[in-house]
């Protein structure tokens, strides 16, 4: 199994303070209906699959176009046959229950491009193809927002620094921003962009995958291989205790509770914001209906 900052194998998760709070309780309710582990297989089975048609066309513009749109930032350090490679060993690793297996921020780069085309694709198959989409098993009929995804499970957003996320991430945005501008900064003092972002890897914890990805090396066979730990071991055991103050978080919360707790109130400023919109296009539709009816 592909081992994520969170574990995908748990699929009705719960917080300590939902009942407390109504907009968390709906946020939390919102991710029992998912199950990670099905999104995760179904999109790297269609990454595979569109990339495989798009390889056995023999047409190389069209492999080159697809490659840039579909994986835009995978395809700067990834060949067609590379990115192949990459996309089964995931495969592999995800359907295999007797091991963890954990990502570097190349594989981190594929599997979040396969899972932001593939969640595109299947919020639109619930619209158009309810029953299709329910085969496939993974939500309750609920569109999965792939930026709460990514928040919750990717441990960072590295490999996209210097690149537009294409959503807010607002928790990773601000850290790539900070990165962004340190890094600027000691290149303009004369270093080169190697020498500058080695001085600022411990400031921010850049592991050293991530350096060879954002100073554009490619992937290497060493790069391709998947670290593996027994299921046994208890790797997410640390997100579940409770200490007091511990983190900085709230009292008597776990890591989890906190994720979870940092989740719903980026999701309930979308759902606020997504409000104000409707009331303000509501009003303004009845001020035009108002002003049509008096001519």
């Amino acid at each position: 199994m592909l081992a994520f900052a969170l574990d995908i194998t748990q699929n009705k998760p719960a917080n300590s303070k939902e009942s407390e709070d109504d907009e968390l309780k709906q946020y939390m309710d919102y991710q029992r209906k998912l199950n990670h582990e099905r999104l995760v297989h179904h999109s790297l089975d269609y990454s595979k699959n569109q990339l495989q048609e798009n390889i056995d066309s023999s047409d190389s513009e069209k492999l080159s176009h697809f490659l840039q749109k579909f994986f835009a930032v995978s395809h700067q350090f990834a060949d067609a046959e590379t990115l192949m490679l990459m996309l089964r060993k995931l495969m592999n690793s995800q359907n295999s229950t007797n091991n963890w297996y954990r990502m570097n921020s190349f594989y981190h780069s594929v599997v979040f491009e396969s899972m932001q085309q593939f969640v595109g694709v299947y919020n639109q198959m619930l619209v158009e193809s309810p029953e299709k989409a329910k085969e496939l098993g993974a939500s309750e009929g609920v569109e999965v927002d792939f930026e709460d995804w990514a928040y919750l499970y990717f441990p960072d957003m590295d490999f996209h620094i210097g690149k537009s996320l294409s959503y807010t991430h607002y928790p990773f945005a601000k850290r790539n921003k900070a990165i962004e501008e340190k890094w600027q900064e000691k290149i303009k003092e004369g270093k080169s962009k190697a020498e500058a972002l080695k001085l600022i890897q411990d400031d921010y914890e850049i592991d050293d995958t991530s350096v060879k990805l954002l100073l554009g090396q490619k992937v290497t066979p060493p790069d391709l291989e998947l670290l593996y730990t027994s299921v046994e071991n208890p790797i997410y055991e640390a997100l579940t205790e409770v200490e007091d103050g511990r983190w900085g978080v709230m009292d008597g919360e776990s890591l989890l509770d906190h994720s979870y707790y940092m989740g719903s109130h980026l999701k309930v400023w979308e759902w606020r914001k997504r409000e104000e919109v409707e009331k303000e296009t509501e009003m303004v539709i009845n001020e035009m209906s108002k002003s049509s009816n008096k001519k």
